[in-house]
């Protein structure tokens, strides 16, 4: 069952950098923080290294790649409880791909691995039926254009005792 609601949700963040651009576009720091109130927790983000960002902060392809990743996984748990799939273990190793030749350069494809542990005998077609619910239920998949492809496996857990 779906919450029907009329609500509009709204978003912020601030992103705050500071430095010189004046030395030309390899000289620069990429490094900046992102913050999204009322959340107290800051991000210290650069860009991608390829675009000479720092490698040991995350950058805003890792972050729509782990917002997508992350919606699906909510949005899975919250379809198998409503039809009352007792998961135990959802892991994810996603993947983003990003070509510089398709114009204009963006994130092109995200594919979603995740490694789904369940209690009790839930037939493979059913779990596949509820990943698809849950694909067509997540807010970012639903926000962005880059193709997405869900690639699950199931692990049967033994019922508790």
């Amino acid at each position: 069952m779906s919450r029907a609601t009329s609500a509009v949700h709204h978003y912020r963040v601030s992103s705050s950098w500071s430095g010189s651009t004046g030395a030309g576009y390899d000289a620069y720091s990429r490094a900046h923080t992102t913050v999204s109130p009322p959340a107290g927790a800051s991000l210290e983000m650069s860009a991608d290294p390829a675009f000479l960002g720092d490698p040991t902060l995350l950058n805003p392809e890792q972050l729509l790649l782990a917002a997508a990743a992350s919606c699906q996984l909510l949005s899975f748990l919250a379809v198998a409880a409503r039809a009352r799939v007792d998961v135990v273990e959802y892991h994810d190793d996603a993947e983003a791909e990003m070509p510089e030749a398709v114009r204009p350069v963006r994130i092109t494809r995200i594919t979603l691995r995740p490694r789904i542990s369940v209690r009790g005998d839930v037939a493979g077609t059913r779990l596949r039926h509820l990943v698809e619910v849950a694909h067509r239920e997540c807010y970012i998949a639903n926000s962005v254009a880059s193709e997405i492809v869900i690639e699950p496996t199931f692990v049967r857990v033994a019922p508790a005792t």
